[in-house]
Parts: C-alpha cells; sequence; structure tokens
C-alpha cells in the first residue's frame, strides 16, 4: 500500500489511491452527476438573467458572476475528476506536474471567485436593506459593480501558484509548504464566512425589527432576496420565513466550507486529518459549485415565472373538438 506521500504526489485531489475500484466507481459516478446538475443549473441561471431584462440586475450581476466562476469548476474540472477516478492509480496522467497544476489552478480560480461573489451578493443586499436609497445608488453604480467583479477575479489569479501546495495536505513532508497553504486556505474562508454571517445576520435583525422599512423599498432587487415575494403574508409569519429562509441559506453554507476550514486547521496545529476526511472535506465544498444557483433563485419568484417561460410545459396536443350534436 503506498504511503501518504505517494498518494498526496500522484492521485486526483479527491480521490485516493488506496480505495478499491468500488469506491473510485462511486466518486467518479458523484462527480459525473454533480458535474451535469451544476453545469446546466449555472448555465440556466445566466441564460435567464442574460435573456430576460427584469433580472438584470446587480444583485444579479454578482450572481452570475458566481455561476460564471462555477462553470470552471462544475464544465471544466469535475469531468476531468470523473474520468481520473476510472484510469488505473499508476497513469501518466496522474503524474504529470503540468495537468496537476492546470487542474489546480482551474478549481482554485473557480473556487476564490464563487466565493468572492457569495460575500458580494451578501454585502449588496446587506447595504439594500440597511442603508438609505441614496447610499445604494451612489455605492452600486455600473461601474463600482463592474470593478468589484473584476476584482473578484483578479484576486483570485493572485493565490493560483499555491494550488500546487493542497495537493499534498495529507503528506509529511519537511518544509512544511503544504501546512502553511491549508492554513492560509482556512484563515482566507474563515474570514469571508465571518463576513457573510455578518451581512445575512444584520438583514435578519434589521427586517424583524421594521417590516415597514423593507416594504417600502421599491427596488427588483427585494424579489430576489431569500424572503417571500408578494403577496406578503402576516407581519408576524413574514420575519420568521425570512429568518428561516436565511438560517438556510447560512445553514447550507457553513455545511459546505467549515468542515474543509478546521480540517486544515487540524492539520496545522495538531496533526493532518484522515486522507478520507480531507477527501470529503473538499468534496463538500466542491460541491457548493452545483448548489449556489439553486441556493440564490429559489426563492425568486422573477426567476420562476423566467425559467417556467422558457422550460417546455410538458402539455400533451390540444383535444379535438368534438362535433355538434345533432338538432
Amino acid at each position: 500500500m503506498p504511503n501518504a506521500s505517494s498518494w498526496s504526489a500522484s492521485s486526483p485531489l479527491l480521490l485516493l489511491w488506496e480505495d478499491s475500484s468500488g469506491t473510485r466507481i462511486f466518486l467518479s459516478l458523484l462527480y459525473a452527476v454533480l458535474a451535469i446538475s451544476g453545469t446546466l443549473s449555472n448555465v440556466m441561471v445566466i441564460y435567464l438573467v442574460f435573456s430576460f431584462k427584469k433580472l438584470q440586475t446587480t444583485s444579479n450581476a454578482f450572481i452570475v458572476n458566481g455561476c460564471a466562476a462555477d462553470l470552471s469548476v462544475c464544465a471544466l474540472w469535475m469531468p476531468q475528476e470523473a474520468v481520473l477516478g476510472l484510469l488505473p492509480p499508476n497513469s501518466s496522467s496522474l503524474r504529470s506536474a503540468e495537468y496537476r497544476l492546470l487542474r489546480g489552478g482551474l478549481l482554485g480560480l473557480g473556487l476564490t471567485v464563487s466565493l468572492a461573489s457569495h460575500l458580494l451578493v451578501a454585502f449588496n443586499r446587506y447595504v439594500l436593506i440597511t442603508k438609505l436609497p441614496s447610499v445604494y445608488q451612489a455605492l452600486y453604480q455600473r461601474r463600482h459593480t463592474g470593478c468589484m467583479i473584476g476584482l473578484s477575479w483578479a484576486l483570485a489569479l493572485l493565490p493560483v501558484p499555491l494550488l500546487p501546495g493542497l495537493w499534498t495536505l495529507g503528506s509529511a513532508q519537511s518544509d512544511g509548504s503544504s501546512r502553511y497553504t491549508a492554513l492560509l486556505l482556512a484563515l482566507a474562508v474563515l474570514g469571508q464566512t465571518a463576513l457573510l454571517l455578518h451581512c445575512y445576520l444584520g438583514i435578519v435583525r434589521r427586517v424583524r425589527g421594521s417590516a415597514k422599512r423593507v416594504s417600502v423599498l421599491n427596488f427588483h432587487l427585494l424579489h430576489q432576496l431569500p424572503f417571500p415575494a408578494a403577496p406578503p403574508p402576516p407581519r408576524r409569519a413574514q420575519r420568521r420565513l425570512s429568518s428561516v429562509s436565511v438560517l438556510l441559506l447560512c445553514c447550507v453554507f457553513l455545511l459546505g466550507t467549515q468542515p474543509l476550514v478546521w480540517v486544515s486547521l487540524l492539520g496545522f496545529f495538531l496533526r493532518p486529518a484522515p486522507p478520507a476526511l480531507q477527501a470529503a472535506s473538499w468534496l463538500l465544498l466542491c460541491s457548493l459549485s452545483a448548489l449556489n444557483p439553486l441556493l440564490y433563485t429559489w426563492r425568486s419568484e422573477e426567476f420562476r415565472r423566467a425559467a417556467r417561460s422558457v422550460l417546455p410545459r410538458g402539455e400533451g396536443p390540444p383535444a379535438a373538438p368534438r362535433p355538434a350534436a345533432a338538432a
């Protein structure tokens, strides 16, 4: 059985060399399902936003930015993992340093921009709900929005050279470069999560404290919040639904990001986690790329109406008219 160092040097990121063929086939099928569903959902959201003028809002611009980043993971990286899981462990494709760097770059770029887009959407909604309309309009001009999106991609290119170190998270190398790379990754995700929770909890406090404040803001973005759209339920039920929707979104996000954070911190301060636990934490993080479009559109009536207008209704052919009865 190969040791941890050989496993980390020549295996796919989330597939273990010592796994049985059945496990590898199962993971490959899982990657294939996530790749297909994630690609279709991200492409659908992008198509709907570009096709319907009502959906072309600032908040949706950040959502589309995240969908484009998620396509890097779902459409480009996951299919390669699905195929590589079916190859023998000693395949030359797994040992190519250039190919590993390419795959790591695709994964790192997609996940970094996707996480940044989560934060941009949360901050956009926080400013919309908690600040004056004049502040929101001044901050989110088209030029400023484009700069924010461009900055998310520019910042994502900075840590790409560190991605090869993530391949050795489970090894016991003496230089410790992979441990520091994992620590930087964990701290970055942890900081981003803290800011995102601050924004959404601030929204919940404002909505619960002043439902009237939300109702008088005449913005299309209110339809993209994870809150119930018109017709509004009674105030108490509205506050409860708002809190539950935000809590669900935050829980899904925490479930996808925090296992990797704490596995990385455990490996830096104590001892490396088992390879299977590392693989599971990475898999949860990558699965967010397939779930993100649903997280931000499932409560939006505008998105549902646009989707119904482009998807086939499944209705059968119209029935033939009955002949008129004889007089």
